[in-house]
């Protein structure tokens, strides 16, 4: 084999391999945009993640925020609310789950399991029923926490249904105090 013939390998070779390079290199210039696109848009991604400020929410209020296009309520509970959610035996509940984002795992339905905090005065949970996705009405029903007239749901002090159709509690987002005036969810 002479030098020459060597030399064309080698520089047939590197035209091979730069062609390739080059071609994956335009290959995915020409797919990132369209992955690109499926991303969720700007304004998606700031509303996947708000404070709120919870400092003029007296005990026995609640405020619904819009979070992610649904309804979520804050509830700022009293000595009774806490007292009547505590009564209950979680093992005569329709559905003994807590359904809370903020712990990992299934967790029975008590009331410490679903209240965002340790004194359990703080109750944040998605505002729709789930049953058909209605907004229950808070200090009403049998229990008094909610009741969603569309269909009849009752939901206690910490938003676990008692009765009617709803299948599930009132899901609990993910949610945290930032400071002692704000919460946090997502």
């Amino acid at each position: 084999m002479s030098h020459a013939e060597d030399h064309e390998g080698t520089r047939r070779d590197f035209l091979y391999y730069a062609t390739g390079g080059a071609g994956v290199i335009a290959t995915g210039a020409a797919v990132w945009p369209l992955v690109h696109q499926m991303n969720p848009s700007a304004d998606v991604q700031a509303l996947s993640s708000i404070r709120v400020d919870v400092s003029a929410i007296q005990p026995g209020t609640q405020i619904t925020v819009k979070w992610l296009g649904k309804p979520v309520f804050i509830r700022r509970r009293t000595e009774e609310d806490i007292a009547a959610a505590n009564d209950v035996d979680v093992s005569t509940l329709p559905d003994p789950i807590a359904r809370n984002n903020n712990i990992d795992g299934d967790v029975p339905a008590t009331d410490a399991n679903r209240a965002l905090d340790e004194s359990g005065e703080w109750l944040v949970q998605m505002g729709v029923c789930t049953h058909l996705g209605c907004v229950p009405l808070n200090d009403a029903g049998e229990f008094g926490g909610w009741f969603c007239p569309c269909h009849g749901s009752h939901y206690d002090t910490s938003g676990r249904i008692r009765k009617g159709p709803a299948p599930e509690n009132l899901p609990v987002p993910l949610a945290e105090f930032v400071d002692e005036s704000t919460i946090k969810l997502g």
